[in-house]
């Protein structure tokens, strides 16, 4: 039995991983006023984030309508035996919901299960990209779906945003909250629990942001492997990257950029880590 894994833009992999296992993504829709984007189709994270610094307008998301999986799923399903269908938590995006209508809908609905990873970005990749190597490898739906609920409790997430502004503009904070950060001049550091992203302290400095990643690294120790994103500051992704590989073998750790679904809502300035522990 062949499978495919699929999944959403709010995914963080290095293109080259996504290319090589052969994973199906489903964009997320980027909106700059009347302007609608299909994250990575329509436009690049470069070109995001050179609109997100020049236009005077901030930009929206909304997830992927149904019909837009239903078509993904319907096209793999003419070379492939089983759809595998990976997505950013439920409790933060409706992506979920809009891939499960979609199943719901065809006509053959035993050939594809959809998975809420309780993650986004660099988590999300991680599991992601275990189901993908397990299909590459010619392991059956049933083998992957196990293992990908096993992933979901091995995986840890934790980052920096250098400011608040973003997260405000999307309402993923309170402008109040946002306001009392910009005034202290703090940055918030956050992570996932329960499929929801909670504030888990803050730092006056990305340095210092960086220090407390590399807390929780060790903290996490041993390591299968981890994922590094950043939005726009890649000498603080590669400081990083230097601080881990003196906890764990440097080619574990691969380093991306933040694409445009996720970076609507921090902006410039995130620095953030998934973790896939052995245990």
């Amino acid at each position: 039995m062949s499978v495919k894994i699929v999944t959403d833009s709010t995914v963080d992999l290095e293109p080259d991983v996504i290319r090589a296992l052969g994973i199906g993504i489903v964009p997320i829709y980027v909106r700059f006023g009347d302007r609608v984007y299909r994250d990575g189709v329509d436009i690049s994270k470069a070109d995001f984030y050179q609109l997100l610094k020049t236009s005077t307008l901030h930009p929206a998301t909304s997830q992927p309508p149904p019909e837009d999986f239903a078509r993904y799923y319907a096209d793999s399903l003419n070379t492939t035996d089983h759809v595998i269908s990976i997505h950013v938590s439920s409790r933060i995006s409706g992506t979920y919901n809009s891939a499960s209508l979609a199943r719901n809908s065809m006509g053959q609905p035993g050939a594809i299960d959809v998975v809420d990873s309780r993650f986004n970005s660099a988590g999300l990749g991680l599991i992601v990209k275990e189901a993908a190597l397990m299909a590459q490898q010619g392991a059956g739906a049933p083998e992957i779906l196990a293992e990908v609920q096993s992933s979901i409790g091995k995986v840890h997430m934790f980052g920096v945003f250098e400011t608040m502004k973003y997260l405000a503009r999307s309402g993923r904070v309170s402008k109040t909250i946002a306001a009392a950060a910009r005034v202290l001049n703090v940055m918030p550091l956050l992570t996932f629990h329960n499929g929801e992203i909670v504030r888990a302290g803050l730092v006056r400095t990305i340095n210092k942001g960086v220090d407390r990643i590399h807390e929780f690294v060790r903290a996490r120790l041993p390591a299968r492997e981890i994922i590094i994103v950043h939005s726009n500051i890649p000498e603080q992704a590669q400081e990083l990257k230097r601080r881990l590989s003196g906890l764990v073998k440097a080619e574990i750790i691969s380093i991306t950029e933040l694409g445009a679904a996720l970076g609507v809502h921090g902006g410039p300035g995130v620095l953030l880590v998934g973790v896939r522990t052995e245990n």
